[in-house]
């Protein structure tokens, strides 16, 4: 007797594997993206390192271990090699020089510590930090998203998290993936209304990256949304259109009302801390403040720098007008369905954020990376559309992107003035 073999059984094997894997715990899932996505990445990072020509910091055609390192995991090593200084440095013309101070200090201390533990090199330290958190943002990105949407949902908004086209910034020795971390566990502790228990992750958040601005702000709204619906008109108990798990309307009691009072003030505090740091050590007031504005080449003047940047784009007339089209259209964002699906806090989050970038940021190539903590959208993409088509251009995009992200801002290229747009 001849067997034949039955055209349906590869089918029915991949069938088997991929309900086996739908068995798997989330954390799998999550690990499985999440490393998939950071080798994708690594590998536009090596193409990109053979291209690599002549630069400020090693041979041309780098390996992707020191191709990873420059940019700013140069300033955190020398933050966590030799700590701040204690007057600030000036350069030929008796203004304040780029210097350390302008790097918060959990992430290089956490590298000093970590080589002191192991014996690791600093930039190496660095880097096993930052791609630690990574991976630990990610698992708190996902619990954070399935206080919204199911399971199959969140783990698309994962992966968009994942192949965001900066987010090969997470595997790279910058303090990026550490905050990322921090600040989606504040955000999940808001959410869940444990805001006491947020304080020491949101005070560990203030000193590894300047959030704790936009941070104070989404908690000072929050606490006046929570009283208006204590003691002003009750919550109709409307939900959201979006998601599988929409939440329930909550009227906060007294003593949530004190513990999220506690964490605005805590909030506040800690958002200042970093640069009451500077001003104690340096005795300079304005330490970090200086510090910061050496980059951009001018004073901080809030809201200026986005008109000067629409001017020099789009000319006199249309310049002065772009920076109201850019927030009204990212007003709209904030209104529309997907995004109103996030609850209160997360939109109220990502409006304080993009509301601080406007007024203190100067619009530059680094723009797109501190795009990252807007990451909640994410899950408002992944509700946009459940077609399997849509997502996965979605992901397509995104790396694409990358490549564009890393071979113009990451590689170096000195421009005719010289220097490079930083990533």
């Amino acid at each position: 007797m001849i067997q034949t073999v039955d055209e349906r059984t590869p089918m029915k094997g991949l069938g088997r594997i991929a309900a086996h894997g739908a068995s798997w715990p989330w954390w799998v899932h999550v690990s499985l993206i999440y490393v998939a996505a950071r080798l994708v990445s690594a590998c536009i990072f090596m193409a990109a390192a053979l291209q690599q020509g002549v630069n400020p910091w090693f041979p041309p055609a780098p390996d992707y271990w020191n191709f990873i390192t420059i940019w700013d995991g140069r300033w955190y090593a020398e933050a966590a090699n030799n700590g701040y200084p204690s007057t600030l440095p000036l350069n030929s013309s008796g203004n304040v020089a780029e210097n350390s101070w302008a790097f918060y200090a959990l992430f290089p201390y956490l590298a000093r510590a970590l080589g002191a533990l192991t014996g690791l090199a600093t930039l190496p330290a660095l880097t096993v930090i930052a791609m630690v958190a990574g991976l630990g943002a990610a698992f708190v990105v996902y619990k954070l998203f399935r206080e919204f949407a199911g399971r199959n949902t969140a783990l698309w908004a994962v992966v968009f998290f994942s192949t965001f086209p900066v987010s090969p910034i997470l595997q790279v020795p910058y303090a990026e993936s550490l905050n990322t971390l921090l600040l989606a566990a504040s955000l999940l502790l808001v959410v869940r209304r444990k805001y006491l228990v947020a304080i020491p992750v949101v005070l560990l958040m203030c000193l590894s990256r300047p959030t704790g601005v936009p941070f104070a702000a989404m908690a000072g709204l929050l606490l006046v949304h929570h009283l208006w619906k204590r003691f002003g008109r009750r919550a109709t108990g409307a939900l959201p259109e979006f998601g599988t798990l929409p939440r329930a309307a909550h009227v906060p009691t007294p003593r949530e009302l004190a513990s999220l009072g506690a964490l605005v003030v805590v909030s506040a505090s800690g958002a200042l801390a970093w640069p009451a740091i500077a001003w104690a050590v340096t005795g300079d007031p304005l330490a970090y403040t200086k510090t910061e504005t050496v980059w951009r080449g001018d004073d901080l003047v809030l809201f200026k720098p986005w008109f000067d940047t629409g001017q020099m784009l789009f000319g006199p007339v249309l310049g002065v007008l772009a920076p109201f089209v850019f927030v009204a259209a990212f007003a709209l964002l904030m209104m529309s369905k997907p995004v109103r699906a996030l609850g209160t806090e997360l939109r109220l989050w990502c409006t304080c954020y993009m509301g601080y970038l406007v007024v203190f940021l100067q619009p530059q190539t680094s723009t797109f990376r501190m795009l990252l903590p807007l990451f909640p959208l994410a899950l408002s993409a992944a509700w946009l559309s459940r077609s399997k088509a849509y997502r996965g251009t979605v992901v397509v995009m995104f790396i694409l992107l990358q490549i564009v992200w890393i071979v113009w801002l990451w590689a170096w290229a000195q421009l005719p003035g010289g220097g490079d747009y930083p990533p």
